[in-house]
């Protein structure tokens, strides 16, 4: 079985940074990891910027860690990309549509293609993960679900993630370490109350975002930019700049306790192996809260303080946090911290999301047509 070697990613920024954080990841460790030739495709060079430092958003092609990075031309009607030759393997990160012109050269290579879906601990994931799709084109498209278990596609993780952590002891006397990374809805005001009247100085970190201007207004100002310190009581607040991925994957291992959201940094704040905080983006019907319980009840099923744990999740993503239920907290800290750890490196026993995808994707079937009905 001969190996496919050249990959298409395509991502879609649609808000935030998570799209664009999971696919330069992925890309990444495809490249380093599995020797592929991997081109990845963005629709909003811009933002993409904010994660990818080195790019030059004033050119439509460019080579950046070794991965070649296409403008993939949405609304731009004066530059139109060369789509008539497609990869062996296509990545169509999160449902985001490709190009007619693309799928029409994908039709004439016979392209693996694989729909990369969101991550989620819920039960229903492994009934359809891997699940193909026939089209109309005679093309296949299979339904590629990250996770948490052996039946789910993984979690992206680098062969050397856990060699990575800070070995380190800290004292009652020493500041509690936080960074604070989420969503402008959450209530911003009552954790900065609940910490400025914690029992221990806390040192909050604060990652360049959209975020800054409540955290300016608890403190009484208009603005807040990076660099700048504000304090309350035992609360200590800092503001940084935005930060690279390798910085913030260094920030969470830095910290005590993290406030993560989304996707990309919730998966970093496992692999962190210290306590941390998920707020999953806000999803119609409440669907994100059942994403929230399920990952809660898988994770930490085993613990001790996992009823403390689920209150602070709920209370944090229900915007109902109070000083008893964060005091609550980090009177539990030191099981949490143990037990988090002890998790992160369960998870990490299993295969990675890039590894699976590769033995996968060389495992299929090269016309549709072959498939088993």
């Amino acid at each position: 079985m001969s190996v496919l070697k050249r990959w298409d990613i395509f991502c879609k920024i649609v808000d935030n940074f998570g799209d664009i954080g999971v696919c330069w990841r992925l890309a990444r460790q495809l490249q380093s990891e599995h020797g592929l030739q991997i081109r990845l495709w963005i629709d909003d060079l811009g933002a993409a910027q904010k994660i990818i430092s080195d790019l030059n958003i004033a050119k439509s092609s460019q080579v950046c860690d070794k991965i070649t990075i296409l403008k993939w031309p949405i609304a731009d009607k004066e530059y139109e990309a060369d789509f008539s030759k497609a990869a062996e393997v296509v990545i169509e990160a999160f449902a985001c549509g490709l190009p007619p012109a693309y799928l029409a050269a994908m039709a004439q290579q016979q392209s693996k293609w694989i729909n990369l879906e969101y991550l989620s601990a819920e039960s229903w994931v492994a009934d359809f993960h891997a699940k193909p799709s026939p089209q109309t084109n005679g093309l296949t498209r299979y339904f590629y679900f990250p996770g948490f278990t052996d039946a789910t596609g993984g979690l992206i993780r680098e062969r050397d993630i856990l060699g990575r952590r800070y070995n380190k002891s800290r004292s009652d006397l020493d500041a509690l370490k936080v960074s604070l990374f989420c969503y402008p809805h959450a209530p911003i005001h009552n954790l900065l109350t609940a910490m400025a009247e914690s029992n221990q100085p806390i040192n909050c970190y604060v990652p360049a975002s959209s975020i800054l201007p409540q955290i300016a207004s608890f403190f009484g100002k208009e603005t807040m930019v990076v660099g700048d310190y504000l304090s309350q009581k035992n609360l200590h607040v800092y503001a940084l700049p935005f930060l690279s991925q390798t910085d913030y994957d260094a920030l969470l291992r830095d910290c005590d306790i993290n406030f993560v959201r989304g996707e990309d940094s919730w998966v970093r704040a496992i692999w962190a192996g210290k306590p941390f905080i998920w707020q999953p983006y806000f999803q119609d019907e409440n669907a994100h809260i059942k994403k929230l319980n399920a990952f809660l009840d898988l994770f930490y099923a085993a613990s001790d303080a996992a009823q403390v744990v689920c209150e602070t999740h709920s209370a944090w993503v229900l915007g109902q946090l109070s000083n008893e239920v964060w005091q609550s907290y980090l009177d539990n800290l030191s099981a949490i911290n143990a037990f988090t750890c002890q998790q992160s490196n369960k998870l990490a026993k299993l295969d990675n999301l890039a590894a699976k995808l590769v033995i996968f994707c060389n495992k299929i079937p090269i016309k549709s047509s072959e498939l088993v009905k």
